[in-house]
């Protein structure tokens, strides 16, 4: 498996259920002539139907529909899974070649020995010098139990070594889950895999309990319909999951599936215009019934779900067969979901963060955003009169990278009315941060203070 950096898989379709033929004798052409024409979701005229091949019937149908040979419908489903065919690097340019950013542990580019930093020049014979990750990764990728000789340049000793490595099916973990400056459980899916809910289930499990919650769909291209359902059922008070109409638009309203454990409030979704399909669904049915605020920038507008049909020759027909809404009607095809908070693209994270921490200081003044600090800031606070600093504990001073962690400081006391804050490492270029300093602590006049303070912080 190769991915480009910040890679993402877009899989604009929906899943939802497997029929296998029920006459193996019968010709395939027979066989989708006729599943075509009782679940395809359109009414179509005879003449579509009279076409010859399959591939020529479908040409007609709607754009996720498609006519896939079992090798196809392999790829296809490996996708969804996560599953991907290749070496296991993550790659970037560099002027002499192609550098190797990461190497996922049970890649078979890690055992045979490449390491971060290792630059690859010649992939089977062709230079890598001055090409793109793309061109690369046409070059290393390849098919399953085949082999690549790469020769690359050893990050550590500089010398030129060349090794033939296998390419193998990787499976990509499909939840990533980390717990947020703030206690804020942070929680991505990337594809509505089989496997989704129980993935999520055992990271809100591992996370623990959290102040709030952020749900990242963004880039999720969708996949099986009932995992949709199942994670609309990790929300407070969603119910319904998600209305289809069929064939002469017969509409049916499906529940979610309650999970054991769930989201507590308050909740956020990040989307994004390549959030589709199951995307959409999940989304549709939450902020219809306000489970969760939405961050983020429009959906995709895939408002069709798909069956597949496994043939007598094992090829496969994924069918348009119905088309999805909101519980309550509200229509998703060629529309999508809007979010409640509209972002930049790539700032949904931060801003959805930040306002879960704010969330939490109620009572607390803002100050004047601190705009363009150096990475080597050190903070000064100084109030209006003396303190007690002897009763400062950790935790009273925060300093939170927005879509990260909290920064290990160092609180120093300059004199009673003036403390210095200082990282114990350099800020992050372009980051954003939130310093937040809590009323617990008391004056020289033993009054406690009246109200706790916070200002946001970019870095240059």
């Amino acid at each position: 498996m190769l991915r480009k950096k910040y890679y993402t898989a877009l899989m604009a379709l929906i899943l939802f259920f497997n029929i296998t033929a029920a006459s193996a004798s019968a010709e395939p052409v027979e066989e989708a002539r006729e599943l075509i024409k009782e679940y395809y979701v359109e009414e179509l005229p005879d003449w579509v139907l009279a076409k010859p091949s399959i591939k020529e019937m479908v040409r007609y149908l709607d754009q996720y529909s498609v006519y896939m040979s079992a090798e196809e419908f392999a790829d296809f489903t490996n996708a969804i899974e996560q599953q991907l065919v290749g070496i296991g690097v993550v790659l970037e340019e560099s002027e002499s070649g192609i550098r190797i950013m990461s190497v996922l542990p049970e890649g078979s580019a890690a055992a045979a020995g490449l390491k971060p930093g290792d630059i690859l020049v010649m992939a089977d014979g062709t230079s890598l010098s001055g090409e793109s990750v793309q061109t690369a990764i046409s070059l290393i990728s390849g098919k399953e139990n085949t082999s690549v000789t790469l020769t690359y340049i050893n990050s550590e000793t500089g010398s030129l070594h060349t090794i033939s490595v296998p390419r193998k099916v990787i499976q990509l973990p499909n939840v990533e889950a980390r717990m947020l400056g703030g206690n804020i459980g942070y929680i991505r899916l990337n594809s509505f895999a089989m496997n989704a809910s129980k993935d999520i289930a055992s990271a809100i499990q591992k996370l623990g309990p959290a102040n709030g919650w952020i749900f990242d769909i963004t880039n999720n291209g969708g996949g099986y319909v009932s995992a949709a359902q199942e994670t609309a059922g990790f929300f407070p008070g969603v119910t319904k999951a998600f209305q289809l109409r069929y064939k002469g638009n017969q509409a049916q309203v499906y529940h979610a599936i309650r999970q054991q454990v769930g989201f507590t409030s308050p909740v956020h979704i990040l989307i994004n215009e390549n959030s589709a399909s199951a995307s959409e669904m999940v989304s549709a049915s939450v902020k219809e019934q306000k489970g969760a605020i939405f961050y983020g920038q429009n959906t995709y507008g895939k408002g069709s779900m798909q069956s597949l049909f496994t043939l007598s020759d094992q090829s496969v027909l994924k069918l348009t067969t119905a088309k999805f809404f909101s519980p309550k009607g509200s229509p998703v095809h060629e529309i999508g979901v809007a979010p409640d908070i509209e972002t930049a693209a790539g700032d949904e994270l931060f801003i959805s963060h930040r306002d879960q921490l704010v969330s939490g200081l109620k009572g607390y003044r803002k100050l004047p955003m601190l705009k363009d600090v150096p990475v080597t800031k050190t903070f000064t606070v100084k109030m209006n009169a003396g303190m007690q600093w002897s009763g400062l504990k950790n935790g009273d001073v925060q300093l939170i990278k927005l879509g990260g962690s909290e920064v290990v400081i160092e609180v120093e006391i300059t004199d009673e009315k003036t403390i210095k804050i200082i990282p114990q490492k350099l800020l992050d270029s372009k980051g954003k941060y939130m310093l937040i300093i809590h009323p617990n602590w008391k004056g020289k006049n033993d009054r406690k203070m009246n109200q706790g303070i916070f200002l946001e912080v970019t870095v240059k």
